[in-house]
């Protein structure tokens, strides 16, 4: 945002308090800074600073990005960041109404969220085996730890050798908003992972150690970006017809576990999720199956499903 403006630097200002106060990921701060910056030009282009606005123009804003074409989620995460910009403004007396307030969220479309099934992810954790890239023995347990834990791509990256038990059974993990839980790796991931170990420790440097379980070939933390490069690699040798991105393990690993009859509110608690209708969606995901057998399955299957 161009700082010589008033409200560049009433932008800047927040996304400082932002960073320093409440501690926001790089990744976030751009994606409020973005959706900010924009907002602003709307507001500059009719004469308006963002910290006067009223809900006449963040309505007129919202209204434009869906003309547009914007998705629905995008919408929602645009408004949340002026909402958010405006609470603040509040929280500090600079103003005394957050004109964002009292706007609805679009609805977003339901959908099914990307995973593999039972075989396919059993095929993909074999992959780093045969497929003859990058380096198989970290590749093997960072994909099974990742499927076996549920683990968010940001808990993978911080997970730390002091973080999980001696025996490689399960361990420690703190998640969003700061919420700790215990995770527990399946038989063939600490396989993997104690046959990984020795191979990181000799890539580690004693001029630059690290607690961090999975390191890059340099022997540093591998990073949220490295991990998604490593999944792409093995997602274009693997020929399945499908978005196979770092989430798509913790989504396997949920609705295996649902599939299986285990409660949902168990899945919760592995997967970390805060609210329970967040975990509920990986239900829906066994009745879309149901639903495929009996409509290729039934007499009347396809009449039915019209």
């Amino acid at each position: 945002m161009n700082s010589n403006t008033v409200a560049g630097k009433t932008v800047d200002e927040y996304l400082s308090y932002l960073r320093a106060v409440r501690g926001v990921s790089e990744r976030t701060l751009q994606a409020y800074e973005g959706d900010l910056v924009r907002f602003a030009n709307y507001c500059e282009n009719r004469s308006v600073l963002p910290d006067t606005a009223t809900p006449y123009e963040v309505q007129g804003f919202i209204g434009d990005l869906s003309a547009e074409g914007m998705a629905s989620v995008s919408v929602n995460r645009a408004l949340s960041s002026i909402r958010g910009f405006y609470r603040w403004l509040i929280r500090f007396g600079r103003r005394k109404d957050n004109p964002a307030g009292n706007l609805r969220n679009l609805r977003v479309p339901k959908t099914l969220p990307v995973f593999l099934w039972e075989g396919e992810m059993a095929d993909f954790a074999d992959l780093p085996d045969t497929a003859g890239i990058l380096w198989p023995l970290r590749d093997k347990a960072l994909i099974l730890a990742m499927y076996s834990a549920g683990l968010r791509i940001s808990e993978l990256v911080t997970l730390s050798l002091k973080s999980i038990d001696g025996d490689l059974s399960g361990g420690r993990v703190t998640g969003k908003g700061d919420k700790e839980r215990y995770i527990f790796f399946s038989d063939e991931a600490r396989e993997a992972i104690a046959a990984y170990i020795p191979a990181r420790h000799s890539r580690i440097k004693a001029e630059h150690p690290t607690e961090k379980l999975f390191v890059n070939r340099r022997g540093g933390p591998i990073s949220v970006a490295g991990v998604r490069w490593i999944i792409a690699k093995y997602a274009e040798r693997s020929g399945l017809q499908k978005n196979v991105h770092p989430h798509a393990l913790r989504h396997s690993f949920a609705t295996h576990l649902v599939n299986a009859g285990c409660d949902v509110r168990i899945v919760q608690e592995l997967l970390g999720h805060a609210s329970l209708s967040t975990t509920q969606r990986y239900t829906h995901v066994d009745i879309e199956r149901l639903k495929k057998v009996y409509t290729k399955a039934h007499p009347h299957g396809k009449r039915n499903t019209k």
